[in-house]
């Protein structure tokens, strides 16, 4: 069968197209994205724009031809951070699915976190044991721990790259007071929910996912992107701490020459890299593995869960 998941995010909005069946992986098929960054449309901070609305509309138009070039048989459409904590998000996507005949809708961050965790678990598979898995987002960070394939913990906070380089700093770089205050911030909120996860138990086996992880596990020296998904790859909690002080002193344009870092993701890798070394070392994580599985992933799984079950 073949499966088809739109996801809606707060830098790129991406269609992937899989061929899945019961009983085996999905093999993606088709890719389709474009960077929308529909967070920087909010307007006031708090309504997504005409515009954002706009491109959103069209890239869904664009998606529904694309999966019916590609003999898409299922589309699954969902949105995260962006559109859902937009005050007029709903309206948005209920004018979407009228308008489009396509049943869109916003995940919660819990959601996100669940959905993340079944597609980590069923990648690395049972004998992870206990995992605890930490996704960095435009919007949001998704943290879960679990010993099944539903996490006994799951929870979202705003903390997200896009997010927090948009509300926090001023400058490129940054100010060193700037960033301090995201520092303190950031580590703050996580350590308010250190507890939801500690209480299970330490983690067997804890994992990263994420544009983010990847790039900063790339420039600690993890193998590139081109070695294919079955190299194993690792980011360790020293080489981050000390790569997010350096980041602190580089503007983005040289952040982006870094190896596996992108031109338009470098601007908000900083904020990334806080975020990430806050998660490590509140959680008391040496290090973490980096899947190649994700949100988008887990949507699918469930998706096919449901069409089999």
């Amino acid at each position: 069968m073949r499966l088809g998941v739109l996801d809606v995010g707060s830098n790129t909005v991406h269609l992937l197209v899989v061929d899945a069946h019961e009983g085996a992986r999905p093999l993606p098929a088709y890719s389709h994205k474009a960077d929308l960054r529909l967070a920087d449309h909010l307007e006031d901070g708090e309504r997504l724009s005409e515009e954002g609305e706009t491109l959103l509309r069209d890239f869904v138009d664009e998606a529904l031809q694309v999966a019916e070039d590609k003999g898409v048989e299922d589309l699954v459409a969902f949105a995260t951070s962006a559109v859902r904590d937009a005050s007029n998000g709903e309206d948005v996507l209920a004018r979407i699915r009228e308008d489009k005949r396509i049943d869109i809708r916003a995940l919660s961050g819990e959601e996100e976190a669940r959905l993340t965790f079944l597609a980590v678990r069923r990648w690395f598979g049972w004998s992870s044991g206990r995992l605890l898995v930490v996704d960095i987002g435009g919007g949001s960070l998704e943290v879960a721990s679990g010993i099944d394939e539903e996490p006994d913990a799951a929870f979202s906070l705003p903390l997200g790259a896009g997010r927090l380089t948009r509300d926090w700093f001023t400058a490129d770089p940054p100010p060193a007071e700037e960033v301090r205050n995201v520092r303190r911030h950031v580590r703050a909120e996580i350590a308010r929910r250190v507890g939801d996860v500690a209480r299970y138990g330490a983690a067997d086996h804890a994992v990263a996912t994420s544009k983010t992880f990847k790039q900063l596990a790339r420039i600690g020296g993890a193998a590139p992107t081109a070695d294919g998904p079955y190299q194993r790859r690792v980011l360790a909690g020293t080489a981050l701490t000390e790569w997010t002080d350096k980041l602190a002193a580089m503007p983005a344009a040289e952040r982006a020459e870094l190896p596996g870092v992108s031109e338009r993701r470098a601007p908000q890798l900083l904020a990334g890299a806080i975020v990430a070394d806050a998660a490590m070392d509140l959680f008391e994580l040496p290090e973490l593995e980096i899947c190649p599985w994700a949100l988008r992933e887990g949507v699918i799984l469930r998706r096919l869960d449901m069409i089999t079950g």
